[in-house]
Order: C-alpha cells, then structure tokens, then sequence
C-alpha cells in the first residue's frame, strides 16, 4: 500500500532518535487572535518536515536530503478554535481531544502525585494551543531553527506568545521550552531510560513504515507462522495510525470533517513523566536481596526485558543467556557506531539479526509466565497475542491487540545528579501517535497499565509506570506476582509495597494535520459544508 509520504509529517512515520536526531525541543504557543495565528501557521508550514524518505548521499540542499533539524507542528482543540475552524466542523472531534488531558485524569489514573494540581506551570495555568517540536542531531542546529521560528513570533506582534513555565534542573520552573535529549555514555548516544532499561525496541510496524523490512518482525501482528522470521509476522494497517486509511478493522476510522481536514492527519499525546529513580534503585536493592537471581533479574522480570541489554526475558530466561547475547550486541553497535558514515554490509546485517533477536518472540511457550510474568511491562503495552488464554482461539492471534498499538516518539529529559533521590527533573517525554486517542492510548493506560483484569491480575498495576496508591499510613500498595512454573522447579514470588515509580508533570491532547490540512487552516479554507 503507498501512500503520500510528502503530505504527511515526517514525526509520523520516522522514530527520528533513529535517524540520528538524538536531541529535541519542545515548544508550546498560545494564539491571541485568528489572524495572527493563521499567518503564524502559513510562515511554519514551508519549515516542517514530511515523511519523504531520506537519502544520506544527497547533497545537502536537495529535496531529500537529511535536514540539519526537524520541525513538526500539532494543535489542541482550543488552539483549533483560536484559528477559526467552523463550529460545525470542530464538532466532529472525538470527545477525549475536546476536554483535553486534564479532565481525562481519572481515565487515565492521574491521581495523587500525578494529579494536574502538581503538573509544570504551563499545564496548570496557561492555555496550550500549539505545539512545535524541533530535533537536530546536535544543540546548534536546533537552535537556528528556534530562532527562525521565533522571528515568526516576534512577526506576529504579540498575536503569538510563546508560553514558558517549564521545570528544569536546579529547581527552576519557568524554562521557555522543553529539553530532551538520547542519554549519553562515553560521548555515545544510548537508547535509554534513566532507570537503565534500554528503550525503543518494539516500535509498531504499519504498512507505510520506513526502515527495514525485518522490523516487522516483533513490530507488526503475530500470525501462526514462526516467531523467528517474517512468516510469522504482518504489518498493522496503516488507518490504525494515520487518518483516512483502512485499519485492523477493514475500516476507515471515524475522523473530523470534512475529509480533506484529516486525511493523512493524526492524534498526538504528549506526557512529561517523571521517574523516581531512587525509589527504584531502592526497591530493587531490597527486594532483589531476597529474590533468587538478584536485582538484576528482578528488574527483568519488572518490564519483561534485561536492563542492559533489551533482551526479552521470555528468550533470554538466564542472566548467562543474556550477558552473551549482550556481549555479541555491543560488538555489533560499536562498529556499525565506527562505521556510520559509510557502514559495510556486514556491519549492519550483523546489527540487524541481533536487534531481530530482539523483537522476534512471542509468548505461547510462555502462557504460565514463569519466565516473563504475566503483569511485566511489556507484556502489558503489547501482549503480542497472549491474551488468547488458549491456543487458536482467533484466527487471528493478535485479535484482542492489533487495535491497542500505539507509535512513541519521545525521549528522555534531564539528568539524573543522584540516583540515590526522587526529586530532580529528570524522565521521558512520552509521545504517542495514534488514530483514536480512547481506543488506543486511553484504553492501554487504563485498562492494561493501572488495570490488571485482562490478564487475570485483578486490579494489579503495571510494576513500572502504574499508579500505585498508599495507605493510610502512607506505605506504597503496589504489589506484583512473578508467577512459577508448572513443575514446581521455581516458585511464584510476591512483590509487595512497590511505590509509584512514574509521575505525571503535565501534558495534553493534540492534532497532527497533514500539509494539505496545514495550508487549509493557514488559509481559513476549512469547509465542513
């Protein structure tokens, strides 16, 4: 299936840390007037990058050249709104892009420290109407790109005000825009979390995907074939993530009107979560002395991955099997890292079957979850047809998934100063793109992550980013089975009082257009009639 990569925008269908664009900054605007906004609009539109394949060969100023910096645009309702796009037509949004993040709180479980009472300035008390993402592949190119698109502020004679209001480091709170960054080791950028789990493995694989074809394996749905290859394998449908295409359903998804408004468009989330990292390492210092294999094996079995590594715990059942596979993946990502303006072929194909490895697992000899349990992370965001509770129960493995997958394109923020504390601004800017924000984001984060039912945990939380409560005596809740085995050769082990390691520090709810949409809201040309 094709589609019209040049009226789509790129932050789409590119994973842009994979492009080697391992830095990012976020604004946030505010439109005072319509026609201040609309002339805004028109001025960021020839700026932002489409979804056209690059060519690293290309000279520098070609069409597809690889730019210095992306730039990307999205709209929350109100900011919709403000443009002027007829009543009529803004009728047509789904309910949870109208009332926005906030009032989706106890949807989405943002309670207790998460509540928005405690998110960054710009979430509580300004009104967000625009998003603008800006990522380079170093510090430089970001900021020339921010100052072309300040001048276009600076232009609109106060029509646009660039919100600030941003936690920072050194206990700062009112930054002018949000920092994110790949962390960094040895001068060498890492796909990392700051509690050490390497991350952006399972991205989803649709049919309009760029990259290697392989990806599909572990990123797409799970048919009967063998999980090791291909054949086991097919892309999602497009529709799931961008608007106006067929999805899992053979279906176009319902969309605003009219057509041409959100042809190739999609929903965006945007959260800034928090991680306690101290309270992490603490738990897994703790607990860990008492679990046979360690905290590291622990810290597995909480997302269902070794940390260093990324191997998949259900594949890699043994810190040996593991620490080999990792040993043979640093290798590889040294010297294709050594190689990266001009990599071999070897050097990749090498890379390449390793990062298969990877991806390529299902969990039908694991149904028990004696080696990745049942509530692991995950296992949750993407049971990979494991929700089936019986072998061929759908002709189709991934029937009660396919429609739950979701496409991430953040990146951490901050520095951890001391691994030994909680406080800080340090975590993930979680971005989502999805086609309906309630089947897709809301539904995981609600009934997967803070909600066990669907994989007979009751009301067990994700281990990692659920929402776990306290008592009245203001002890942590949380609790978490590492189910046995079947022979009895392991025991269940029963993690208790685990603390809320991730928080909500703001966020909200927003609409990508594609080019054409852009011009159209640019122009005032948006006609539901």
């Amino acid at each position: 299936m094709s589609i019209d990569l040049q009226d789509i925008q790129g932050n789409i269908v590119k994973g842009y840390a994979q492009y080697d664009y391992p830095k990012a900054r976020y604004v946030f605007y505010h439109i005072r007037n319509e026609v201040a906004g609309r002339a805004f609009v028109k001025g960021i539109a020839p700026l932002v990058t489409t979804g056209i394949p690059w060519n690293k060969k290309a000279k520098p100023n070609a069409a597809d050249a690889p730019p210095p910096a992306t730039t990307n645009i999205a709209f929350t309702y109100m900011g919709l709104k403000m443009l002027g796009v007829p009543r009529k037509s803004l009728q047509t949004f789904p309910e949870e892009f109208v009332m926005g993040m906030k009032l989706r709180k106890d949807i989405l479980g943002d309670d207790g420290p998460s509540d928005p009472r405690h998110w960054d300035r710009i979430w509580r008390d300004t009104s967000v109407h625009l998003w603008i993402s800006i990522n380079g592949r170093d510090p430089a190119s970001i900021e020339t790109r921010y100052q072309e698109i300040s001048h276009l502020v600076a232009e609109s004679d106060g029509g646009i005000i660039q919100l600030s209001g941003h936690h920072g480091p050194d206990g700062s709170t009112d930054l002018p825009y949000q920092s994110a960054s790949l962390i960094y080791k040895n001068g060498i950028p890492q796909a990392r979390e700051h509690f050490g789990y390497r991350d952006g493995i399972g991205e989803p694989y649709f049919m309009a995907s760029s990259g290697h074809p392989n990806r599909v394996i572990g990123g797409g749905k799970p048919t009967r074939g063998d999980p090791a290859t291909r054949k086991g394998w097919e892309p999602l449908e497009t529709g799931e993530f961008i608007l106006g295409h067929r999805d899992e359903a053979f279906e176009t998804p319902i969309a605003p009107q009219p057509p041409l408004l959100a042809f190739n468009g999609t929903f965006m989330v945007y959260r800034k979560l928090h991680e306690n990292v101290g309270s992490f390492n603490r738990y897994l210092d703790t607990v860990g002395e008492n679990y046979p294999g360690g905290k590291e094996l622990l810290a597995a079995k909480f997302s269902g991955r070794w940390r260093s590594s990324g191997a998949p715990v259900t594949r890699f059942p043994t810190n040996a099997t593991a620490e080999t596979f990792e040993f043979q993946l640093n290798e590889a990502e040294a010297r294709l890292y050594a190689e990266r303006e001009n990599p071999s072929k070897e050097a990749k194909e090498a890379y390449v079957a390793l990062r298969t490895q990877m991806a390529a697992f299902d969990y039908n000899h694991d149904l028990e979850g004696s080696r990745c349990p049942l509530g692991a992370h995950i296992r949750r965001i993407n049971p990979r047809g494991a929700l089936e509770h019986g072998k061929e129960a759908f002709n189709t493995p991934g029937a009660l998934t396919n429609r739950r997958r979701i496409l991430r394109r953040g990146l951490p923020y901050g520095e951890v100063a001391d691994d030994s504390r909680d406080d800080g601004d340090h975590g993930i800017i979680f971005i989502a793109i999805n086609a309906s924000i309630s089947r897709q984001f809301e539904f995981v984060q609600q009934q997967w992550i803070n909600y066990g039912n669907d994989f007979k945990l009751a009301n067990d939380k994700d281990p990692l980013t659920g929402n776990h409560g306290v008592d009245s005596n203001q002890q942590p809740t949380g609790r978490m089975i590492l189910q046995g085995n079947s022979t009895a050769t392991e025991n269940p082990f029963f993690c208790a009082g685990i603390p809320r390691f991730v928080e909500t520090r703001g966020g909200d709810y927003f609409f990508i257009p594609s080019l054409t949409a852009l011009h159209m809201l640019s122009n005032g040309t948006v006609d539901p009639t």
